[in-house]
C-alpha cells in the first residue's frame, strides 16, 4: 500500500436533495454517493471537495482515515443543543477545535498516528465511523464525555521528559460525569483519538457517577407538560421535514429539566494529569515488573523441584539409565545424541552426589572409546566435558 486515503460523510438530521447529491457527484465520479452518504477511497491523486465546506451546509459526520497515521472526525449539532462556548471549552486548538454557523456547532478532531498501528482502521474504515457515531447524540443530550475525550487526545503521552513544555498554569476543562464508565461509542472515540489510558485513569478519579436518566414514563409526561402551541410548532416541524432536529432538541431539553444537573468536576490542570499519569505508569510498570519476576522465581523454583526429584529418580535406576545411553547412541543420529549426552549429564550429577566420580569416569572412557569412531558424538562429549 503506497498511498490511501478514506473519506465518508454521513447525513442524519436530513437527507440530501437529489440536486445536493449532484453536487456532491460533481466533486468525484467514483464515489459512493446517496441521500445520507458519501464514500470514497483514494489510492492515488486526492479529494477535490473541502471536508470544512461540506459539513456546514450537508453533512452531519465526517470521518478521514489515511495510510500515514493521519486520522479526522468532524460532527455537526444543532447550536441549540451544543453552544460553541461549551465546545470551544474543551476544543481549545489544534488538534481539537470548534466553529459556528448561523444555526450549528461543528466539532473537529484530529489524531495524527505512526502509521503502522493504523492499518487496522484502514482495513475496517467501512464500519469505523458507525461505531463512534454514538458519540453525536449523546453530546446532543449533553453528555460531555466526548468533548473530554478529545481534549485528553491533545495531551498525547505522558512523558516527564517534556513536562516543561506544558503551560502548568493552564487549567484543564472541567471533568463530566461518567469517565470510569464510557459508552462504547466513547471507548472507539478514545481509540480513535489515541487517548492514554493512564491519563484517562486519572481524571476518571476525579469524576463523579453518572446519573440514571428518566424512563419512558418521564418523557411521557413532560411531553404532556408542553404548552400546546408549542406542541403545534413542533409537529409542523416534523411535517416539514426536520423531525431529526426536533427529536434532538426535544431529548435535550427532557434532559435538562428532568435531571439535577450534574455539574461537571473542577480539574488540575493538564501538567498534573500528565505528572500524574506518567506516575502512575511508573508504578504499574513496578508491579508488573515485581510480578514478573515473582512469577520466574516460582518457575525457577517449580523447575529445581523437578529437576531434584528427577536426579533421586535416576539415582535409583543408573543401570537403566546407562543401557538407554548405549540405545541413544547406537540409532546414530544428531538428535539422539543429543539426548545421551544430556542424560550423561544428569549421570555425572548424581554420581558427584553420591561420591561415584570414579566409577562414572570409568565408564565414560569405555563409552569414548567403543565409540571413538562417531566424530559428532565425541564432538557433543567434549563440548559437555564428559
Amino acid at each position: 500500500m503506497s498511498e490511501y486515503q478514506y473519506y465518508e460523510f454521513m447525513a442524519i438530521d436530513r437527507p440530501l436533495t437529489s440536486a445536493e447529491q449532484a453536487q456532491m457527484r460533481s466533486l468525484s465520479t467514483r464515489a459512493r454517493i446517496s441521500a445520507t452518504g458519501f464514500v470514497n477511497e483514494y489510492e492515488w491523486g486526492d479529494f477535490r471537495g473541502s471536508p470544512d465546506q461540506l459539513m456546514e451546509p450537508f453533512y452531519d459526520a465526517h470521518l478521514y482515515l489515511s495510510n500515514w497515521g493521519s486520522r479526522r472526525l468532524m460532527l455537526r449539532l444543532p447550536r441549540e443543543v451544543l453552544d460553541i462556548d461549551v465546545a470551544t471549552t474543551y476544543c481549545t486548538g489544534e488538534p481539537a477545535t470548534a466553529w459556528s454557523t448561523d444555526d450549528s456547532t461543528v466539532l473537529d478532531f484530529f489524531h495524527e498516528g505512526d502509521g503502522e498501528d493504523d492499518y487496522g482502521d484502514l482495513y475496517n474504515a467501512d464500519v469505523l465511523l458507525s461505531t463512534m457515531i454514538g458519540v453525536r447524540a449523546e453530546l446532543a443530550a449533553g453528555d460531555l464525555r466526548p468533548l473530554y475525550l478529545a481534549w485528553l487526545g491533545t495531551l498525547g503521552t505522558p512523558d516527564l521528559q517534556h513536562i516543561d513544555d506544558v503551560d502548568h498554569e493552564d487549567p484543564a476543562p472541567p471533568i463530566p460525569p461518567g469517565l470510569a464508565d464510557l459508552t462504547p461509542a466513547q471507548d472507539a472515540l478514545a481509540e480513535f483519538l489515541g487517548v492514554d489510558d493512564d491519563l484517562l485513569a486519572i481524571a476518571a478519579e476525579s469524576s463523579p457517577e453518572l446519573e440514571t436518566r428518566s424512563d419512558t414514563e418521564a418523557l411521557a409526561a413532560w411531553i404532556s407538560s408542553l404548552p400546546s402551541g408549542e406542541k403545534d410548532d413542533l409537529l409542523l416541524r416534523v411535517a416539514s421535514g426536520d423531525p431529526m432536529r426536533v427529536q434532538v432538541e426535544l431529548s435535550r431539553r427532557f434532559v435538562d429539566a428532568t435531571t439535577t444537573g450534574q455539574p461537571a468536576t473542577a480539574s488540575p490542570t493538564a501538567a498534573a494529569l500528565i505528572t500524574d499519569a506518567a506516575q502512575l505508569r511508573t508504578d504499574l510498570d513496578t508491579q508488573t515488573a515485581l510480578r514478573r519476576a515473582e512469577n520466574d522465581a516460582r518457575r525457577e523454583q517449580e523447575r529445581a523441584a523437578a529437576y531434584e526429584q528427577k536426579i533421586e529418580e535416576l539415582a535409583s535406576s543408573q543401570d537403566v539409565a546407562w543401557s538407554q545411553v548405549d540405545s541413544l547412541i547406537s540409532v546414530r543420529k544428531p538428535d539422539h545424541y543429543d539426548a545421551a549426552v544430556a542424560l550423561l549429564t544428569d549421570l555425572r550429577t548424581v554420581a558427584e552426589r553420591c561420591d561415584s566420580q570414579a566409577r562414572f569416569t570409568e565408564q565414560c572412557s569405555a563409552l569414548r572409546k567403543a565409540h571413538s569412531r562417531k566424530v559428532t558424538l565425541i564432538e557433543r562429549l567434549d563440548l559437555a566435558g564428559i
